[in-house]
């Protein structure tokens, strides 16, 4: 495959970015997207050039770091896929690519498609742990958990905090995040003595960070590689709503 990639570079934070060209050939149909970047920076650094600077860490899906915007769409045009899941396959031979990083206020760039993401680690900080002992495993009936709410627990904890919900919301609203973390606690007994806290704590600071407020338009659910369902922004909002009462009335 021969594409052409239009590219976005910036040196730093405080740098204005622009869009470079770039032509990737002889790219394989099974490279992956970060492969194919991979190829590229080889040829880049071969001729003497800067390589394009992007993340990355597992490379199964998992991690979450791989927060490339690919054609307008936060990791691409595959539903459900991680950048670094999706193929060359997925595109078209002679196709003109533009690849950007995750644009956001809470999301500086720091250099060319790497943003600091690190307004997410601080929103877990605020609330998003349970304060149990911490030592051998206990046993898995020690606590009697209702099938329904293990399944909503687990599929909340899915979430990898990528990025992408607040990279294609137009209000940057990290609502989708937020809630998934909270949800997978709340859904759990053991998270049940701090769920007051923890949802208060969890969204003064993901609205201190600069995240934008959510309008329910379901962006964020339309990107999200690990499907996370809006149910659980709905679940927050009540959560919250209770939270706040409860506050009032101490």
């Amino acid at each position: 495959m021969n594409l052409t990639l239009k590219v976005w570079r910036q040196e730093n934070r405080k740098a204005s970015g622009r869009m470079e060209t770039y032509h990737a050939k002889d790219i394989p149909q099974e490279a992956s997207f970060l492969e194919m970047l991979d190829i590229v920076n080889e040829r880049i650094i071969s001729d003497g050039g800067d390589p394009i600077h992007f993340d990355h860490d597992c490379r199964e899906g998992i991690c979450g770091m791989c927060s490339l915007t690919i054609n307008g769409i936060p990791h691409g045009p595959k539903r459900a896929t991680t950048t670094c899941q999706l193929h060359m396959r997925h595109f078209q031979d002679g196709e003109t690519i533009w690849i950007e990083p995750f644009h956001a206020k809470a999301f500086p760039v720091l250099k060319d498609l790497i943003v600091d993401r690190t307004a997410f680690d601080r929103v877990i900080e605020a609330g998003g742990f349970i304060s149990v002992r911490a030592g051998s495993a206990v046993d898995a009936n020690a606590i009697p958990i209702p099938k329904q709410d293990a399944d909503l627990a687990f599929e909340a904890a899915a979430c990898i905090g990528c990025g992408a919900c607040v990279a294609a919301c137009k209000n940057a609203s990290a609502m989708l995040f937020v809630s998934a973390k909270a949800s997978h606690l709340n859904h759990l007994p053991q998270g049940e003595p701090e769920k007051t806290r923890r949802v208060l704590s969890m969204v003064a600071r993901m609205d201190s960070e600069g995240f934008g407020n959510c309008t329910n338009q379901y962006e964020c659910v339309a990107v999200c590689p690990k499907s996370i369902p809006a149910d659980n922004i709905a679940k927050l909002n009540r959560d919250y709503a209770l939270a706040t009462m409860k506050e009032a009335l101490l």
